[in-house]
């Protein structure tokens, strides 16, 4: 179910067979990011349970779900671009279906992220969703 911006990250993770070069990937999608405007990062878009500052900021359009997001570390940055291009553009009701540990496992970042990144990601995770369930 996973969009075709993330099927085109999974094809990339495939030509890449070094993880070290993955890595670099995740970094190089995060820096391509616009960054989210100072006036975006306040308590109510930071994500807890990160252990960098992490911020996602939401938006409803014509029925989609929409987030930007930023961090203040560069491998996290690039998760979020990971996570914008799992998630960004699905219909609101389609959010919460997508099993986001599965899809993720298909590019083996569990295996290689430490264990507060992997948390932080999850947290990630659960915000998209909850901020799509209070918008339905």
């Amino acid at each position: 179910m996973a969009q075709a911006a993330f099927e085109d990250v999974v094809e990339d993770f495939e030509f890449l067979e070094d993880w070290e070069d993955r890595y670099r990937h995740v970094i190089e999608l995060g820096k391509a990011m616009p960054p989210l405007p100072d006036a975006l990062k306040v308590p109510a878009t930071k994500v807890d349970g990160c252990a960098s500052q992490v911020w996602l900021h939401p938006t409803v359009s014509g029925g989609e779900y929409h987030f930007q997001g930023d961090s203040d570390a560069m491998i996290v940055r690039g998760l979020i671009a990971v996570l914008h291009r799992l998630y960004d553009g699905l219909p609101l009701d389609q959010v919460g279906q997508v099993d986001a540990a599965a899809e993720l496992g298909r590019l083996g970042l569990n295996d290689h992220l430490s264990a507060q990144r992997s948390n932080g990601l999850r947290a990630m995770v659960e915000r998209i969703r909850m901020q799509a369930a209070e918008a339905v």
